[in-house]
């Protein structure tokens, strides 16, 4: 009979209103809800940048890229071998340098990328990211330019920009750097930092600005796996002309940021979870405050025959219970905030007139609310208010039932 107690004894202690027992476990079970809606929150919003990182620099960039030693570039057939690796799911040439845009008096610098139309879209998605199209035609001298550049620009679709590269030409005039008038007909955005000096031309009128001829400056390669983007990197080595490329992993440039990300994210996890940890140690004052208020229910289930297992487990089950209801409540408060938090930063952004996202590789706040992230936290709380009844419930061990009974 005693052992099916402590079920119904925990609660109903757990729900009790009795004297201000009740404002106390209100409280604790408040602050637990409050430190696992604000773990809930941070771990989401870092999901959404691990998520926006993976998909817009990503979806735009190349995973891998074998780049000429040679300034004079290489064919367009020594990168043949690259199709042939197991890991490589797409190759495109390129041609890409840095140089400066401008536009009445405006000017900008830019990272010129002259690309194949139809081979480039096997290595990235920039195609989704264009208000307008990419160039089309060689000899057009069109150029799709980032939505960021354009702003700082003041140029749109159907303007003109000048491109032009740190490279002088020599004329009867004088010597003057390499220059080139194109047709914006397309805007990049990404809504990420490439918005900010992106310039994508056609790779045949690229050649001519670069006076290649037909060579290329190398490949860009989309791999079925971006993390073999190292070992795939070794592997098209070994299989190109000798000397002829180096190799340029995405670890290379962007590796920093991602691991960076992936680490906040550990970090900020384990910081909170101590906030969780105290607010579920708060849960300790609150049961230790029922055992002694409850003495007189323990002293009488031990005189009618219940032993100190059954007993014990009661007030376990109560903290259990009440720290259940904490974790359910902060859960599900957290994921609300979070799915709630990009419209909530866009509108505060509009009012207060402030870019708060400035200085992140995108201008507007991400969130992603993961399942798995969910268990992960309300196991971790809930092991830590497991924990944390113990103290309080071996306190029902110690308790004397004549000692007890005699003060009633």
């Amino acid at each position: 009979m005693f052992k099916s107690v402590a079920l119904p004894v925990g609660v109903r202690y757990a729900l009790s209103r009795r004297s201000s027992i009740s404002i106390v476990s209100a409280v604790a079970v408040c602050g637990l809800a409050l430190s696992v809606a604000v773990l809930v929150v941070v771990v989401s919003v870092f999901n959404g940048f691990e998520r926006e990182f993976r998909q817009r620099v990503f979806g735009v960039l190349p995973h891998l890229s074998f780049i000429a030693q040679s300034e004079q570039g290489v064919s367009a057939q020594s990168g043949a071998p690259l199709t042939a690796l197991e890991s490589v799911a797409a190759v495109s040439p390129v041609v890409e340098g840095a140089g400066l845009a401008a536009a009445d008096e405006r000017v900008g610098g830019v990272l010129i990328t002259g690309i194949d139309p139809q081979r480039h879209q096997g290595v990235s998605r920039l195609v989704e990211y264009v208000e307008g199209r990419l160039p089309q035609a060689a000899g057009a001298f069109e150029v799709a330019l980032g939505a960021g550049l354009a702003e700082d620009l003041a140029v749109g679709v159907g303007d003109r920009v000048t491109l032009v590269l740190p490279l002088a030409s020599v004329t009867p005039a004088g010597i003057f750097p390499r220059q080139k008038r194109f047709l914006v007909t397309g805007l990049v955005a990404s809504q990420s930092m490439l918005d900010a000096q992106s310039a994508y031309i056609h790779i045949a009128d690229a050649q001519r600005l670069f006076r290649l001829g037909n060579n290329l400056h190398g490949f860009q390669v989309r791999l079925y796996d971006l993390f073999d983007a190292v070992e795939a990197g070794h592997e098209g080595l070994a299989s190109l002309l000798p000397g002829a490329f180096y190799a340029r992993p995405w670890m290379r440039t962007y590796g920093p940021l991602y691991r960076a990300i992936g680490v906040q994210k550990s970090t900020m996890f384990l910081l909170l979870s101590l906030l969780v940890a105290v607010a579920a140690f708060n849960l300790v004052s609150t049961l230790v405050m029922v055992v002694d208020q409850r003495s007189s229910d323990v002293a009488i289930l031990r005189t009618l025959g219940g032993d100190t297992l059954t007993l014990v487990s009661a007030f376990v089950l109560l903290g259990v219970l009440l720290g259940g209801i904490g974790i359910a409540a902060g859960t599900l408060l957290g994921s609300a905030l979070a799915v709630s938090l990009p419209g909530l930063y866009e509108w505060a952004s509009g009012h207060l007139a402030a870019d708060l996202m400035s200085e992140y590789f995108i201008n507007y706040l991400p969130v992603e609310v993961r399942l798995g992230d969910l268990l992960e936290i309300s196991l971790t709380a809930a092991a830590l208010c497991l924990v944390s009844t113990l103290y309080p419930a071996l306190r029902v061990a110690g308790l004397r039932p004549a000692e007890v009974l005699a003060h009633e």
